[in-house]
């Protein structure tokens, strides 16, 4: 990780930014690496390249701050939803069990994915509301296909993506369990 991304910046002269000192960039890189571990060598390459391209300071000589880096990894490669702290808090806490028992835990994963940090009233409520609406609309598809044996294209697609997230959450959500 270190040689693929922080190296490379160092190298090519992107100094540390002006608000940290010495031992905080140092920090920053060694978190960085700990945080970045779990991407591809070829993403650690575009996200140097990208990083390179957008340098910090006045006269863009300084090297990204690391949640600006952070944010960027997340755009190339998002990280496994397991492998977050913040998925994995939210999950074990009352909040996770509540989305996962009442089925809008794919919108409290896709909040988490987007926003990264934990969600707040406003946002709770908006993603249960969403989520409910979601979760009667699959309902209502796995009645039809028990009824009828067949729903149309658009209701499987649907049927198949909901499925497939609520697995995920559930994936999650035993991880914490154990």
């Amino acid at each position: 990780m270190r040689a693929l991304l922080v190296g490379p910046l160092v190298r090519r002269g992107l100094g540390k930014p002006a608000h940290l000192t010495k031992d905080q960039f140092e920090a920053m890189q060694e978190d960085l690496c700990q945080r970045l571990a779990y991407m591809a060598p070829d993403m650690l390459a575009a996200l140097e390249e990208h990083a390179a391209a957008s340098p910090s300071g006045k006269d863009k000589d300084r090297f990204p701050i690391g949640n600006q880096i952070l944010e960027w990894a997340a755009q190339f490669q998002p990280p496994e939803e397991s492998a977050s702290p913040l998925m994995r808090a939210v999950f074990a806490h009352r909040l996770g069990r509540d989305a996962m028992a009442e089925g809008w835990a794919p919108e409290l994963l896709f909040h988490l994915r987007r926003v990264r940090r934990w969600p707040g009233a406003f946002e709770i409520r908006k993603m249960t509301e969403e989520g409910r609406a979601l979760a009667t609309r699959l309902a209502d598809i796995e009645m039809r296909l028990a009824r009828d044996g067949e729903v149309r294209n658009d209701e499987a697609e649907f049927r198949a993506r909901r499925r497939a997230a609520l697995e995920r959450c559930a994936a999650i959500s035993a991880a914490v369990a154990a």
